[in-house]
């Protein structure tokens, strides 16, 4: 159902700088309104048969695969991303459904724990958490909605979505192509808004939503944490990250400039697992780095190139106070640091050479197209830079010692490791931060048990 708004606001392209649509304003009536549908429907939803919650998001899944190449152009429209990695973005959306529905096939709703020593017979019951808020971000906005709410439904739950006031355009469609699939009224109640704080306070202090998810940075996270904890919502948070790189002295160097670039430059830096800290041996520093630069003078920008738009012009403006900072402190400009040829909020491709821990980039996360290198010594060196962050979500290794590996793995504070390879994300492999970079996880083969409580149930068994 469709609910109007006395104020509208404008969505806008980065990659024109002109508007999109006006699109309806949600207020906290509105908020009050899709929670009570959600309730409703929730009631309803729980009790159905796993088949049926299957069959709906293999028909949501297939939906989306027929219009993939028009939300494609709408994710390239409204957050800039270059068209292939927005058709990526699609696919990958399409992929996480129907892995929910795999899991969903695969699981009972009750597991035997066996008998206690006085006679009872010892069970668990598995049953949706309830209503479930979602607070998704601009930079995967088709994606970042699919995660949540393709588990959440699976498990049971019905959802209300808050999309970034960037990105609303493709929330919405994305919950019109599941109403084609058939999915109950309800369920996927999509709340854009330019007042995203009113409907934010919401879904944090409303009883009736059992749980918040939410992606986007450490600071909004830490005040939605404090928030709920007035009706002690179950919480899944994915917040910033402040990633190393690391290459050792004999990392195959030609392996990890093409996984620094995939690491860096993917949607022009704007990506909470980007590597933000390139910390490289002194051995191979100057190979590496020479090797880099090369690379990065070769991208290209445009719709159908390597590198898109920065979402509005205060993230452009935030990218340039960075570079001027590291170049007051000594920093030495490889190639770029300036503002693209094609205007508006590109951003040409940048390296920073001579990086030091005193300078901003070292520990703010850089979410735009910008290489910072950091030399090293010894292994002892590399892990404490590496690890002194409140930042804990991805990390990069690149070496061929395995023992190092290993180690790595152990040491390293962060959620998501690439060990020789910058492929975090797999739909079996839990994603999820440590430390401030956030709680719980998403994808993985226990992927749906975020949204479910476990009741435990023990019954005597009569002699």
């Amino acid at each position: 159902m469709w609910h109007d708004s006395d104020h509208l606001f404008t969505v806008t392209s980065p990659l024109s700088g002109q508007p999109l649509a006006q699109v309806t304003s949600a207020t906290s009536k509105h908020t009050e309104l899709a929670i009570q549908a959600a309730v409703a429907a929730q009631s309803v939803w729980a009790k159905c048969a796993s088949a049926k919650r299957i069959e709906v998001l293999l028909r949501w899944s297939d939906v989306l695969t027929e219009h993939h190449e028009q939300l494609a152009q709408l994710i390239h429209q409204e957050c800039g991303k270059v068209l292939n990695e927005a058709a990526s973005e699609v696919m990958h959306g399409v992929s996480l459904l129907r892995w929910y529905a795999e899991r969903l096939a695969q699981e009972e709703s009750h597991e035997s724990v066996g008998m206690s020593e006085t006679g009872c017979q010892l069970i668990t019951l598995s049953q949706p958490v309830g209503v479930v808020g979602c607070i998704t971000p601009w930079n995967f906005p088709l994606a970042s909605v699919l995660v949540k709410v393709g588990a959440a439904l699976a498990a049971g739950c019905a959802c209300v979505v808050k999309p970034s006031e960037y990105t609303p355009l493709i929330a919405l469609r994305v919950a019109e192509l599941a109403s084609v699939a058939q999915l109950p009224p309800g369920l996927l109640n999509v709340l854009p808004t330019a007042d995203p704080a009113a409907v934010a306070a919401v879904l944090c202090q409303h009883a009736d939503v059992r749980m918040l998810s939410f992606t986007g940075s450490t600071a909004v996270g830490r005040a939605l944490y404090a928030a709920a904890g007035q009706t002690v919502k179950r919480l899944a948070l994915e917040l910033g990250g402040n990633a190393p790189f690391i290459v050792f002295d004999d990392a195959d160097i030609p392996l990890a400039v093409n996984c620094a670039i995939n690491a860096r430059f993917y949607n022009s830096g704007q990506i909470c697992v980007g590597a933000n800290r390139f910390l490289v041996h002194d051995a191979v520093y100057e190979p590496f780095a020479e090797a880099l630069t090369e690379r990065v003078k070769q991208l290209t920008a445009g719709p159908l190139a390597d590198i898109g738009p920065l979402i509005h012009q205060a993230a452009v403006g935030r990218i340039e106070e960075l570079i001027a900072d590291a170049l007051a402190q000594g920093a030495i400009l490889r190639c770029g640091g300036k503002r693209g040829d094609l205007g508006l909020s590109y951003f040409a491709p940048t390296v920073l050479d001579g990086m030091t821990h005193a300078m901003r980039a070292a520990s703010e996360e850089i979410f735009g197209p910008i290489v910072c290198l950091y030399r090293f010594t010894s292994d002892e060196e590399a892990f404490q830079f590496a690890n002194e962050t409140e930042a804990g979500l991805a990390a990069y290794v690149f070496t061929q010692n395995a023992q190092r590996l290993n180690h790595a793995a152990n040491v390293l504070q962060a959620g998501a490791i690439g060990l020789n390879t910058s492929e975090l994300f797999h739909l079996n492999l839990p994603f999820g931060g440590i430390k401030q970079s956030g709680i719980g996880k998403e994808q993985g083969l226990h992927c749906l048990d975020e949204f479910r409580e476990i009741k435990s149930i023990a019954t005597k068994v009569s002699p």
